[in-house]
């Protein structure tokens, strides 16, 4: 559940700030009448996410055997490549957003109008919900589907609660802190989808286990007591792991971790201006 809640708060979040920028400009503007436009494509957005969910898990569902291992190891890689993306964009392009939002804004009022935001809104919330649709998706070979889905809801009804917060606060807010330690956590969810996702493909026959297993801690911690499948949704724990999952592990927990913890990060900081 903490995966889907970190996931979800996440992708929320950044929806939420997105959105609270385009309106804060309108207000700024005095063209409050074009909020409806705003919630509108939000709104659509959010609705077409559910519909691209649903259809996800149904294809899921309809594959068996061999073919549902390729299917679970492809998407678990999909997720990670998704998230990994997510990581560095946050990363190295959070610093210029603002000012990137406000000027389309300000480029649609004066060009298209409602049309123009509409289609602003829509696209922002419309591809944190297809990213977030594929990471629960993932998130889902590792947990339950009551524990995946509470964990979402609580997520994202959290971002809307910070999300307001932060555009209705009086204080200047910093966000360093959350994203830098999301984007540890995160990371660490993405090597473990990683590690699942080649751990499947060895199943299928897709990649070679080359040693299997490296090693078996199972009788220690077993993969299916609870403890390890808490550890296995939030870190990929495998207590059984091939050797092409352990190098697919640790190769890319090392490279991302380093380059992100190196690297100076840019972040957004809330203005004192109150969203409509």
């Amino acid at each position: 559940m903490l995966a889907s809640f970190l996931l979800s708060l996440r992708e929320g979040l950044e929806a939420a700030l997105i959105i609270g920028i385009v309106l804060g400009v309108l207000l700024k503007l005095k063209r409050t009448d074009l909020n409806k436009s705003v919630w509108s494509g939000a709104g659509i957005a959010v609705l077409a996410s559910l519909l691209a969910a649903l259809m996800l898990n149904l294809l899921g569902m309809e594959f068996e055997g061999r073919a549902e291992e390729i299917f679970e190891g492809v998407a678990m890689l999909l997720a990670a490549s998704v998230l990994t993306w997510m990581i560095f964009w946050m990363h190295n392009s959070a610093g210029t957003l603002r000012e990137e939002l406000e000027e389309k804004t300000k480029g649609a009022i004066q060009e298209k109008g409602k049309k123009a935001l509409f289609s602003l809104a829509f696209l922002a919330v419309f591809r944190e919900g297809i990213e977030l649709a594929l990471f629960l998706l993932a998130v889902q070979q590792t947990a339950s589907p009551f524990q995946t889905l509470t964990g979402a809801f609580l997520g994202l009804a959290s971002a809307v609660v910070l999300g307001i917060f932060l555009f209705r606060s009086t204080r200047k807010l910093n966000l360093r802190s959350f994203f830098k330690v999301t984007n540890v956590l995160l990371i660490i969810f993405a090597a473990g989808m990683v590690g699942y996702g080649v751990h499947e493909l060895n199943e299928a026959g897709i990649i070679p286990s080359v040693i299997d297993p490296l090693w078996d801690i199972n009788h220690i911690l077993s993969d299916k007591s609870q403890l390890g499948l808490v550890l296995k949704a939030l870190t990929g724990y495998n207590g059984n792991p091939s050797l092409t999952e352990v190098i697919a592990y640790l190769t890319y927990l090392s490279a991302i971790a380093t380059y992100v913890l190196t690297r100076p990060q840019k972040i957004w900081t809330s203005s004192p201006s109150p969203a409509a």
